[in-house]
């Protein structure tokens, strides 16, 4: 009974040990490479690549004339190993990034090189060890094999699913990436230590000694090499969150907000009205623009599509204080974040910051016009998440928008061809009879003669068609904008463009000429 219990004990938290590793992979490497389809892709392929091989090489190891005595060994050299790979891939993280980031290798091989050499050895160590357990299960019962096999297999699934759960659940929020990682790996070498003693093989303390001091060398080498500290300055349910000084940078008391590995928000402590990010610049100066109004004296309404580092709401509660500036940011630690380093005052009368998905948010306000500007800055790694690119979505945004009142988005894409912002447009106009596009000038110009392939266009909807070609700002950092014709875009990507719904929105598809080219 004793035996049967410990090993179902070793297959339930080694099964939810490989999960949380998954689970958390996604997690390690989105500072270096973002969180997209793409990687989470990667991650479940090379994973169970890993439990694959794992399986069967577990398989072998496992065959009838195995002893009890090597069985154990075997079961506690495949969970040492596995203890030392986890630990590994942090150190590995930071070794490999670097080199890779800076290969020139376009975005998709590199999320497929680094996941492979992160967590491929720790899902088939892991991996192992299922089918050892199961044999040994068997010989010791000694009863009909059927009961036995399928228990075996529910034991390890509801392992995964308590992986599953507790990594997305608890872990990550409580203690971290880097730490759960650190903590699978502690579990896996106690039941490593747990095996040698169950079958107190001969060469058992020579074999728990090695494991130890493999072990505690990694350990030891990826504290010297700063593996274990985390990237984040706060590692949230949806981000890391990183706010960095940024005066050395700009001349100024300043700071940057990184979400994951991209770059949301730079914000000046002094004078907010600086916007250093230039699609942000551009929607202030081109809503002057566009109402004609002095920022001072005339206030108006806003609805912020996610709010980062709050740098345009902190720059209108300060130039229009009367204004009503609605922002749905979906993390409240991205809230906190730009609260404790990004000067963002929370409590100012013209913000009204709600902690939802801007979509729920939107259709739970009357379906009457209330806004003159929609502001959509919200982002999963480069791409906009598929719900809120929708043609239904675009219609809650129409109904909801003021006379003369306007949606704007800023859009990454390729700058030769930008399939991805070809079905944008074409999905806005199913709403708007307008829809402009605008880039900065030397970007633009840059990408367009192969000098740049990433260009962050800017999409102006609306009901009235704005009587601009170029604009340039009147205050702040000296910039150009230039309106890009809708006839260039058809030039530039022929063929026909898809209508995003809630039913089909490839964007990930769409925007992969720009995540296959080489950056």
């Amino acid at each position: 009974m004793i035996r049967q219990l410990f090993l179902g004990t070793a297959l339930l938290l080694s099964s939810a040990g490989g999960l949380v590793i998954e689970i958390v992979a996604g997690r390690l490497i989105a500072p270096y490479v973002g969180m997209s389809l793409y990687t989470w892709t990667a991650i479940i392929a090379v994973v169970l690549a890993g439990l694959s091989a794992g399986h069967w090489i577990g398989g072998r190891l496992a065959r009838a004339h195995v002893t009890y005595a090597i069985a154990n060994m075997r079961l506690a050299i495949a969970l040492g190993l596995a203890s030392l790979s986890s630990l590994a891939a942090l150190v590995l993280l930071r070794a490999l990034s670097g080199p890779l980031l800076s290969s020139g290798l376009s975005p998709v091989p590199i999320v497929i090189l680094l996941t492979t050499a992160l967590f491929l050895l720790p899902s088939l160590f892991v991996g192992i060890v299922a089918p050892i357990l199961t044999k040994l299960a068997l010989e010791d019962k000694g009863e009909d094999p059927g009961p036995v096999i399928g228990r075996m297999y529910a034991i390890g699934t509801l392992g995964s699913i308590a992986g599953t759960l507790s990594a997305g659940y608890v872990f990550i929020s409580w203690i971290g990436s880097i730490w759960t990682v650190i903590a699978v790996a502690a579990v896996y070498a106690v039941l490593a230590l747990a095996c040698l003693l169950m079958g107190r093989p001969s060469k058992g303390p020579i074999v728990g000694m090695g494991l130890i001091v493999m072990i505690a060398g990694t350990a030891l080498f990826g504290h010297n090499v700063r593996a274990f500290i985390t990237p984040c300055t706060v590692e949230s349910d949806y981000f890391c969150i990183r706010v960095d000084d940024m005066t050395a940078q700009t001349g100024r008391p300043s700071a940057l907000m990184a979400l994951d590995h991209l770059v949301h928000s730079i914000n000046d402590r002094l004078e907010p009205g600086i916007l250093y990010s230039p699609y942000i610049h551009f929607v202030d100066e081109y809503t002057d623009r566009r109402f004609g109004r002095v920022r001072q004296d005339q206030p108006f309404t806003a609805f912020f599509i996610g709010g980062g580092g709050y740098s345009l709401p902190r720059a209108w509660a300060s130039s229009r204080p009367s204004s009503r500036l609605m922002v749905a940011e979906i993390d409240p630690m991205v809230t906190k974040a730009a609260a404790d380093g990004m000067w963002l005052n929370t409590s100012d009368k013209a913000l009204d910051i709600r902690h939802e998905d801007a979509r729920q948010l939107l259709q739970s306000l009357p379906k009457e016009p209330q806004f003159d500007v929609v502001f959509g800055d919200a982002f999963r790694d480069i791409s906009i998440p598929a719900h809120l690119v929708t043609q239904e979505f675009h219609a809650e945004i129409a109904a909801r928008l003021t006379t003369g009142g306007f949606y704007v988005v800023n859009v990454v894409d390729h700058g030769g061809q930008p399939t991805f912002l070809a079905s944008l447009v074409e999905t806005m106009k199913q709403d708007f009879k307008s829809v402009e596009i605008w880039a900065e000038m030397e970007e633009l110009a840059a990408a367009q003669q192969g000098a740049g392939q990433r260009v962050t266009y800017i999409l102006v909807a609306s009901q009235q068609e704005a009587q601009m070609g170029r604009l340039g700002s009147r205050r702040g950092i000296a910039r150009q904008w230039r309106r890009w014709p809708l006839s260039a875009l058809v030039r530039a990507v022929p063929e026909a463009p898809v209508i995003l719904t809630d039913d089909f929105a490839p964007v990930d598809r769409l925007m992969t000429r720009l995540l296959l080219a080489p950056e």
